[in-house]
C-alpha cells in the first residue's frame, strides 16, 4: 500500500502511541536476585551492588541497589531530587537526616524520603553498614 506524505503525517501520532505502548511491555520481568550473585562495585571503602533498574508493566520507573558503607562514611553529601527513595537497613547503624531531622536507624528499620526533601545518610557505627535503596519514579518532571 502506498501512502501520500499527508497520509503518512496523519499516521505518525498513531505510530508514536504504538511505540509508547510497546515500550511499556518491556517491563522488568519477575526474577529472583540472590545477594551473593550481585556484582559489587567498589567506591573507596564502600561497595555498591545494582540489583534492578527498569519500569513496571505500566511504565513506572523503579530501581533497587544495595550499599555497604564503611564506618564514618557517607555515600555522598546531603542532596534532594524529584524521585522518592526508601532505605531498608540490613545491618549496622546509620544516621539518616531528612529535611533537617536526624534519626538513628538499625537493622530492620526503614526510612522513606519524599520527593524534594533534602536527605543524607552516614554510618555512625564501628562496623560496615548494609542497606538497600529502593527508588520510585524518575527525576524527569
Amino acid at each position: 500500500m502506498v501512502y501520500s506524505r499527508r497520509e503518512a503525517c496523519l499516521l505518525l501520532p498513531a505510530l508514536m502511541a504504538f511505540k509508547a505502548q510497546a515500550s511499556a511491555t518491556g517491563a522488568l520481568p519477575s526474577k529472583v536476585y540472590h545477594f551473593q550473585s550481585l556484582t559489587a562495585q567498589a567506591e573507596g571503602p564502600n561497595q555498591f551492588r545494582p540489583i534492578f533498574d527498569g519500569a513496571t508493566h505500566n511504565g513506572f520507573h523503579i530501581e533497587l541497589h544495595a550499599t555497604d558503607l564503611a564506618p564514618g562514611a557517607m555515600p555522598h553529601p546531603p542532596h534532594h531530587h524529584v524521585h522518592e527513595e526508601i532505605f531498608l537497613i540490613r545491618e549496622g547503624t546509620l544516621l539518616v537526616t531528612i529535611a533537617g531531622r536526624e534519626s538513628t536507624l538499625e537493622a530492620g528499620d526503614v526510612a522513606y524520603i519524599a520527593s524534594g526533601d533534602e536527605h543524607g545518610i552516614r554510618n555512625t557505627g564501628t562496623t560496615h553498614a548494609q542497606y538497600f535503596v529502593f527508588e520510585v519514579g524518575t527525576d524527569r518532571t
